[in-house]
This record gives structure tokens, sequence and C-alpha cells, in this order.
């Protein structure tokens, strides 16, 4: 018997077909995939067996029994829980009070705080997640936030644990805890359902694998022993496709460096922080969640203090105030790794979310932009991206995971910036959008833009930097030439963070 199981499930929204006719069965103590491009309806499907959407058509059954799921504590109450690609934490509330949401502890009908933040330790640490439980949601990076779903949804115990992109925001290492954790929870019996577009983590986690491709099941359940990556890509996308080697870098070292920090500090802890990109050159930052990636950029584009030290811009010193004049000032771009909170006017259009960057261009008299001179600004611009849409006003909010990415990049070229910071690039998008955007990259470094690249996927660091910056605990700790063999790298890489987190251990146990 199945632990929980969608039958023919058919879903429309506003006219356009999200599923149609799909199927999914997840047996009792399995780690089962669910695969597909952006847009193929994976988290629709995900939706409909937690009671966000109810289908149009078809039934879903847990433990064989066919029932009606009316919201997420309905589902909760079937023993199904979910981790959703979009985030759901409440941000004024503490770690410890969104882990426990569903099940806070009283004493006396009032919340017993005491017994909820000792409650919530043992959760977070079994996911790695060292933070304090009376934090604030707010003050996590997206990783972080991620990090605190997977264990709030680990603490109610579901017998059907539903994961929509768990790894999207974590690295190699964070991810292998979680696997860790998955793998216990498949032998005590759980269903686990695990949404990826990594391919080598669906290959070498699960048990079984369901393809999704324009909202049909093209593959229902089969074993994920034997069967190759080459094979699951053309399920996906119904064609092979072809992949590039890794760039060749470009890079301009006689030239004058786009960007350089030296000895920078920030009032977030950063110190002593030296980097360069120089026109053509690609960048990378990598570390562990809570390494200070993020949180230099946000820095460096205004969006925090700056309390020592010097960033240059085109070999001349700088102060940016905010994004605004970065753009606007100094041809800067910030393509944030939180698309939804940050990247995106989720209720603006299309035309709305890639023409911002060039309203000021377009502004006739009387600072009127009309709508037809902001569609022929962006449309080659999301023509080029491959965004797909059903037109320039359809509602942002409405695409794919991937397609909002490739709405967030198409603002940048618009704007057709110098120096572009990316952060997690190809954060939920599919295998062959992340080559698409691989290529975009490259295709920017070629023409003399400068690129510093964050991400958690250590693999994607190798395809496209030129030089790789480890960091760990706001500090740069290293730096390597690309030499493109990743199983060294890796490994020289993951000592120094190591390495690094031991020699910190001892001065926060002090503190």
């Amino acid at each position: 018997m199945n632990a929980v199981e969608a039958r023919r499930i058919w879903k429309t929204f506003d006219g356009n077909t999200a599923l149609r006719d799909a199927h999914l069965a997840i047996e009792p103590g399995s780690i089962h995939a669910l695969v597909g491009e952006n847009g193929a309806g994976k988290s629709t499907l995900i939706k409909a067996l937690t009671g966000v959407h109810r289908p149009d058509r078809g039934d879903i059954l847990v433990g064989g029994v066919p029932v009606t799921l009316a919201g997420v504590h309905d589902a909760m109450r079937f023993g199904v829980s979910a981790v959703h690609q979009e985030r759901n934490l409440v941000p004024e509330l503490s770690v410890a009070e969104n882990l426990l949401l569903h099940q806070p502890p009283r004493r006396g009908g009032l919340l017993d705080y005491q017994r909820m933040y000792r409650e919530a330790e043992p959760w977070l640490a079994r996911v790695g997640l060292d933070v304090d439980p009376r934090a604030r949601a707010k003050t996590l990076s997206v990783a972080q936030g991620q990090l605190l779903e997977i264990a709030r949804a680990l603490s109610v115990r579901a017998s059907v644990l539903l994961l929509d992109e768990p790894t999207a925001s974590i690295t190699e290492r964070e991810a292998a805890v979680l696997f860790g954790i998955l793998r216990e929870l498949r032998d005590a019996g759980t269903a686990v359902l695990f949404v990826s577009h990594k391919l080598e983590e669906v290959l070498g986690l699960c048990d079984r694998i369901t393809v999704l491709r324009d909202g049909q099941t093209v593959l229902d359940g089969v074993q994920a022993q034997g069967l190759r990556r080459a094979d699951l890509i053309t399920a996906m996308v119904g064609r092979s496709v072809a992949f590039a080697e890794r760039r060749e870098p470009c890079a301009r070292p006689e030239a004058v460096p786009m960007l350089e920090l030296r000895d920078v500090a920030t009032e977030l802890g950063h110190d002593a922080v030296n980097l360069s990109v120089a026109p053509g050159g690609v960048v990378a930052l990598y570390g562990l969640v809570g390494a200070g990636r993020t949180e230099l950029a946000r820095c460096l584009l205004g969006l925090g203090r700056l309390t020592g030290g010097e960033v240059l811009l085109r070999g001349a010193p700088v102060r940016i105030a905010d994004p605004h004049d970065a753009l606007h000032r100094h041809r800067i771009g910030y393509v944030s790794e939180d698309r939804k909170g940050e990247g995106l006017i989720l209720s603006h259009s299309v035309a709305h979310n890639i023409g911002i960057t060039v309203w000021d261009r377009l502004r006739r008299a009387l600072g009127f932009i009309t709508p037809r001179r902001e569609a022929d600004a962006v449309g080659p611009v999301a023509a080029r991206m491959g965004v797909r849409m059903s037109g320039l006003d359809q509602e942002v909010g409405q695409l794919s995971g991937g397609n909002q990415q490739k709405v967030c990049v198409a603002r940048w070229l618009a704007g057709d910036v110098d120096l572009l910071v990316v952060d997690e690039p190809t954060i939920g998008v599919d295998v062959r959008t992340k080559e698409e955007m691989y290529v975009l990259l490259d295709e920017l470094a070629r023409a003399g833009k400068a690129i510093l690249l964050i991400s958690s996927d250590l693999s994607e660091v190798v395809r496209l930097a030129d030089r790789i910056l480890v960091m760990a605990d706001r500090r740069i700790i290293a730096e390597h030439v690309n030499t493109g063999d990743y199983a060294q790298l890796s490994a020289r890489i993951m000592d120094e963070i190591v390495e690094a987190q031991a020699l910190v251990v001892p001065e926060r146990a002090t503190a």
C-alpha cells in the first residue's frame, strides 16, 4: 500500500493547464524523486498533495484511502508535511516560534518560551543550523531559512515528508548532512518525496523517480538504480541536451580591476577582506551557510554598512549608497539569492520587472513611459533569456521559479551593467535552464563584463569561475586558480573550511 498517491490529477490556472492526468505514488520507507523542467508542474503537484491547491479532477489517497484536503493543517492531520520551494517563515517571530509553529508548548494556557527554546535546539542541531533559537527569523540568510523549514518539517514527525528543492541554497557538505537524515527517516518507514534539479543528488539518493513534462507523468516511479543521467534529461525535456565544457578564462589581468576591495570591514563582522574582479573575469565566493558571502555582497551594494577599508571601481574609491546608486551611478547589477523577497515584484508584469532598470532611459516628457516603449526595450531581452510566459503583461508571480530567475537576470541585461554580482544564479532552475544560464554568464564575461559569483554549488563554481575565493566566518581564508579539477579542488576547499572552523571554535567557547 502506498503512503500517499495522486491519481490522474488535473489542475488549471486562468486557462493554463499546470497538471494533466498526472500520477505519483510514494511507498512507505522510500525516497522518491520528482523531477522535471521549470513549469513542468512539480510544485503544483506538491501543493495538491498538501491541500494548498484542490485538484480540478483526480484523487489524493493517503494510506490507500481517498481524502479531501482542505489545507496544510488538514494534510498534517493525515501525516503529510512539506517544505515548499517558496519560504514560509514568519519574519518577526523567533527561530523557535517558527520551528514549533504548529505545536507550540504551553503552560497554563500561555506559551512556554523557555521550554520552546529547549525543544527547538535538538531539531536545529539535527540539520546543522547553528543559530540562537531566540533570534528573529528575519535575521537568517535564505540558506539558513531553508534549513529552519526542513527542521520544522522534521519536528512534526510526519509519515510523509515532501521536500521541494531542499538543497537549492545549501552547500554539498550541508546537503550531505540532510541526506543522512533522509536515509534515517526512510529506514524508519517514512515516505520521502525529494524534488531537485540536481540530478546527481537524485540518482545518488533516491530509490524511485517520477518525471513530469508539461504537466504529465512521462516516467512513473521507475527504479533509480541503473538509470542514466542522460536518459533522465531526455525524459524531462523530450530530447537530448548537449552540454558545453568548462568556460575558458577571458579575464584581462593587465586591465584596471572593475572591482577591488582593500581590507574591507563591515558592521556584520567581515574584516580585512581583499578581492578583485577584472573586466571579463568571473570570481567566485564559496563557503558554507553563514560564511558571510551574501552579507558581503549586500554591504558592497549599500545594503549594509562598511566600517573599514576601501571599495574601488575602475581604480577609483567609491561609496555606494544603495542598489539604485549602484546601478545608475556605477553600472553595477545585483541578482539576489532571494528572488521572491528582494529580486522581483511578484504582482507586477514581466515587462515592469525587467524594465525597471531602464525606466530612467525610457521616460518621456512629464515622466511617462508608454507600454509600447517599455515592451520594445525589454522584449528582445526576455526572448534572449527564453522566458516562458503568456506575454510581457503576465504577472511574474504566475511564472515558474526558473522563469522568475530568468527575469531577474534579464533585468540586468536590459540595464547593460559593467559589473554583475550574482548570488545563487541557478537556484531552483532545471538542467536546461541552468545550462542556458552558464552560457549567458560566459557570453557576458567574453563581452568584457566583470562577474562576482556567489554559489553553494561547487560544481557550478568550478564550471564558471576563473578564481575561487573560499570564505569562512566572514573572512577569505583561501584563494584558488580554477584548474578545472573538481575532485582536487573540492577536497582542498573542504579541508580549508574544516580547519578554519576548528580554529574559531575555542574563541566562541570562551566568548
